[in-house]
């Protein structure tokens, strides 16, 4: 009898880990992927909710390093060498570790991505770099621990964590500046298209760089191209009102408006209206 039972045990424990029955994870496993300038980031980590449970100073320990999610490492991946609070994070993954406190965050790359939480033994020689982070109280309460990539610009982002009432963040600053500038320099050498003088002429002007020298471009650019589009009208009127060419620009910007009367796009009419009313001063 007895054997019988053993046999009907190891029975009931293979059909239950050979279960067919599909269930949610209790945190939910989250992936994302977000190219900030020219970089790629990439994130995956796995989302606790509050469920009604104290979070920081008790589900969270406080002065205690924090896995920074659930299950397996949160870790984070950059297709460049990215800059952290000053320190140079090489092209690479790493797993994201906290420690809070009250007042802040201590914030972790740790080079090992592969613990179920903390690791066994924590080595000062696998931190790649670490900042720390004001923890700021909001006045709401987010039930589901979220971190996210926000407050994009060409050449920065900001990296978030969400929970409870508490809102940290931490910049990462990446590399487009080099490389969109070595780009140029290597496309200028050699035998740049029409289309390559516009996108040069655009970066030169929105990151505030010598306008004169995108003047010259964005003219070489547009030069045989019989059928301009209003956009492109557009962008040339404001190089050469940046320039100092208000003449030009007021020309240009004219061009454009009449090219988006055509095309009946009245998001350009009126932009093209404002700034011909506003340099014809």
């Amino acid at each position: 009898m007895k054997k019988a039972l053993t046999i009907l045990s190891l029975a009931g424990l293979m059909a239950i880990s050979q279960s067919q029955v599909s269930t949610p994870a209790a945190s939910a496993p989250t992936e994302m992927e977000i190219t900030v300038g020219l970089t790629k980031i990439e994130l995956e980590y796995s989302r606790p909710n509050k469920n009604d449970r104290e979070i920081f100073g008790n589900l969270v320990p406080y002065g205690k390093i924090w896995r920074t999610g659930a299950n397996k490492n949160t870790t984070i991946s950059f297709s460049d060498d990215v800059i952290i609070d000053g320190q140079t994070l090489k092209a690479g993954k790493y797993a994201i570790y906290t420690k809070p406190e009250k007042e802040s965050w201590e914030i972790y790359f740790y080079t090992d991505t592969e613990n179920w939480g903390n690791p066994e033994k924590w080595e000062e020689s696998k931190i790649a770099a670490k900042t720390t982070a004001k923890a700021n109280k909001i006045p709401l309460e987010v039930e589901t621990f979220s971190i996210s990539i926000d407050d994009l610009t060409h050449d920065s982002a900001k990296l978030n964590f969400l929970w409870d009432n508490i809102y940290v963040e931490t910049k990462i600053e990446v590399p487009t500046d080099k490389k969109v500038m070595a780009s140029i320099a290597e496309t200028m050498k050699g035998n740049p298209t029409p289309q390559d003088y516009l996108a040069a002429a655009n970066y030169y002007y929105t990151t505030g760089k010598d306008i004169q020298q995108a003047k010259k471009w964005i003219d070489e650019g547009m030069k045989d191209n019989k059928e301009p589009r209003f956009w492109q009208l557009r962008q040339q009127s404001l190089i050469y009102a940046k320039a100092g060419d208000i003449k030009g620009a007021i020309s240009l910007a004219q061009k454009s408006l009449d090219a988006a009367k055509q095309a009946g796009n009245e998001d350009y009419i009126k932009m093209n209206q404002d700034s011909i009313k506003e340099w014809s001063k």
